[in-house]
């Protein structure tokens, strides 16, 4: 079994990749066309070279302060202050020592 797990990760990291380029809006895509990408990742997959160059030069990196003030997009409630400011609203509503 263990023989074929090195052909599973690269399997999986294809697949990451080609979803994750085409899941990537046009705008976000560095480099060449989006089209050009998803050539690249099928064409030189199975070496690896493909999928990698997507991961390092194709897509564009955000920072949390970005993702942040994306609208619609969805933040871990530990990176969200909002969230963070109503816990301690909730805590101060159940201490029977603060009334």
């Amino acid at each position: 079994m263990l023989r074929y797990l090195p052909f599973l990760l690269v399997l999986a990291l294809w697949i990451y990749a080609f979803v994750d380029c085409l899941n990537t809006p046009e705008e976000d895509v560095r480099g060449m066309p989006k089209l050009a990408w998803v050539f690249v990742i099928l064409l030189f997959g199975e070496v690896l070279v493909g999928p990698i160059a997507w991961l390092i030069a194709g897509r564009a990196r955000r920072t949390t302060a970005e993702a942040a003030d994306a609208p619609g997009r969805w933040i871990a409630p530990d990176d969200n202050p909002e969230f963070l400011k109503s816990l301690n609203k909730d805590d101060l509503k159940d201490d029977p020592k603060a009334e």
